[in-house]
């Protein structure tokens, strides 16, 4: 049984991901997660309308002359309507082009966390690491993200996403390793050693690049096809199956620029520092979870000689709640 918002005055961990938003709690006994699509679509406003959603317990707010369906219900209503949902983030941070972007974070993140139970409650935020070459926003983005958390009363602290992983999987190597998480804006990678970030980046190719490319080839919605990759999909080869094929080659891509730009982050380090053992890798993120995943990026890691000896490479137990994992146990460092 779930313990009401209003009890936990221990740090929470925020995990504010382009495809999900997922909340982490400590309750002394357990981790616990809940979780909303960052996602929203837009209906024009009717009393009728307005009515039967908050009968529905559909989360939404009436903006102007539309009504915003956010979070999980927007999926639902994209199924329903045969049109795709509206993201108000991008590759990772807030999304220029939606105007409505940060209102539904506002209203998702407050679903999800609620105000403050005591002013001052520690939460630590996810945010993600510069792409190398690209103006990404993250100031801006990170900026946003603080301010609204702490108008709901609480001192937040970002942290980078992939050190979030490091916090929430390798605690059992003194927090030293590479932690990578495959979202749908962005893969984020970070090497740390005893918790201190060496190498900090992110790559603009994931989730909805795969989304996006098979989508062109194969005329299906994005919305879809990230659906059926997630319920369904498995990175087993190709088949003669044109959603299967064309989700297969760009999962492929995917992961080889991946291994590419770690490799080449690595071997181009100017400090790092010496790894007297072996270090782990871990995989998490959505991206991550199809069947098949691991051993397509472990084939891939071992086609070419890797800077960093490692000792292990595995697919987090719990992928879609790794980051928030971490991010909450930092806080709670």
């Amino acid at each position: 049984m779930k313990t009401p918002q209003s009890d936990y005055t221990q740090p929470l961990g925020l995990d504010v991901g382009t495809s999900r938003i997922v909340v982490a709690r400590d309750t002394g006994k357990r981790y616990e997660y809940d979780a909303q699509l960052n996602a929203f679509l837009t209906l024009p406003y009717s009393k009728l309308a307005e009515n039967l959603l908050q009968r529905e317990s559909i989360l939404h707010e009436v903006r102007g002359a539309e009504i915003v369906v956010t979070g999980n219900d927007a999926e639902k209503f994209a199924e329903v309507f045969h049109v795709e949902t509206r993201r108000p983030m991008r590759k990772g941070v807030i999304n220029p082009d939606e105007p409505h972007s940060l209102a539904v974070l506002r209203h998702i993140i407050t679903k999800l966390v609620g105000p403050a139970a005591a002013e001052g409650q520690k939460i630590f935020f996810s945010i993600p690491a510069e792409i190398e070459g690209e103006e990404t926003g993250i100031a801006y983005h990170e900026a946003s993200i603080h301010e609204l958390l702490k108008e709901l009363g609480y001192a937040p602290t970002p942290i980078v996403e992939g050190l979030a992983v490091v916090f929430g999987e390798l605690s059992e190597c003194n927090y030293s390793g590479i932690g990578i998480s495959c979202g749908s804006g962005l893969c984020n990678v970070c090497l740390a050693v005893l918790s201190v970030p060496v190498i900090s980046f992110s790559v603009a190719k994931a989730g909805d690049f795969i989304d996006t490319q098979a989508s062109l080839v194969t005329g299906e919605m994005a919305t879809r096809l990230r659906v059926q990759k997630e319920q369904s999909f498995q990175l087993n080869g190709l088949n003669g199956e044109r959603v299967q094929n064309a989700l297969t080659v760009y999962y492929r891509e995917v992961i080889r620029n991946l291994i590419e730009t770690l490799r080449q982050h690595i071997a181009s380090a100017r400090r790092l520092p010496k790894l007297e053992q072996s270090v782990p890798l871990v995989l998490s993120g959505g991206t991550a979870m199809p069947h098949g995943f691991l051993e397509s990026f472990v084939t891939a890691l071992r086609a070419n000689e890797f800077p960093v000896r490692l000792s292990e490479v595995r697919l987090s137990a719990d992928p879609l709640n790794s980051t928030a994992r971490g991010a909450l146990m930092a806080a709670l460092c």
